[in-house]
């Protein structure tokens, strides 16, 4: 069920309206560059999902080679948000924690808490990284940022376990592989009124974006 919660972005106090936070082929690779260490985007490389044959950019950030999009397969019990197609081509699908963990294809996995503060760390730390993380548009509200790394994060919304859904364009939420408790496990989100990327624990049926990193 969702609920008006606050959301503590460090820096920042973002008030979000109607939403619930309880709580991967080959691909072509490049060596880091003097582009990737000053900041700059670095050129962008394709990789193709043998199951169903969707191409999604990659990128490479600190080292390791993120898709640059939102994963977009069809997973059992995954889903489009407000289940309309064009939001699926969009943001990506709406993943709960157990589908996440076998939605990347194959030379790819859902990035672990670690993989994702080295992301977050990378990009400035948790106060800015979301600022340099963000596209630049897509976010309601002036919440766009610089993509300074072609990561071109997208606010896909999130939903619930009896499929309500709230919030695409004004908040991003991407799970990461680390359990927390039987019934939770942690998460990456960023708000349109925020410039960081915080952590945060959410139920397992939440549903949320997925992110997938190479092997």
């Amino acid at each position: 069920m969702f609920y008006k919660s606050i959301l503590k972005v460090v820096g920042v106090v973002a008030v979000v309206m109607a939403v619930m936070f309880v709580g991967c082929g080959g691909n072509k690779k490049t060596s880091a560059s003097n582009q990737e260490k000053s900041g700059a985007v670095e050129p962008t490389n394709t990789f193709t999902d043998t199951r169903d044959g969707k191409t999604y950019k990659t990128v490479k950030v600190g080292g390791k080679t993120w898709m640059a999009e939102n994963l977009n397969f069809a997973e059992e019990d995954s889903k489009c948000y407000e289940n309309n197609a064009e939001n699926c081509d969009k943001y990506g699908r709406l993943y709960n924690w157990a589908t996440a963990l076998k939605a990347c294809p194959a030379g790819f996995h859902l990035p672990s808490d670690d993989e994702w503060t080295a992301l977050v760390n990378y990009a400035g730390g948790e106060k800015k990284a979301g600022h340099k993380l963000k596209s630049k548009a897509g976010w309601d509200n002036n919440g766009n940022g610089t993509d300074d790394y072609g990561w071109s994060a997208l606010p896909g919304g999130v939903g619930s376990s009896d499929r309500n859904f709230g919030s695409a364009g004004n908040i991003g939420g991407w799970w990461s592989a680390t359990e927390y408790a039987a019934d939770n496990a942690s998460y990456r989100g960023m708000v349109y009124g925020g410039e960081g990327v915080s952590l945060y624990i959410g139920h397992k049926t939440n549903l949320l974006s997925v992110r997938c990193v190479e092997d």
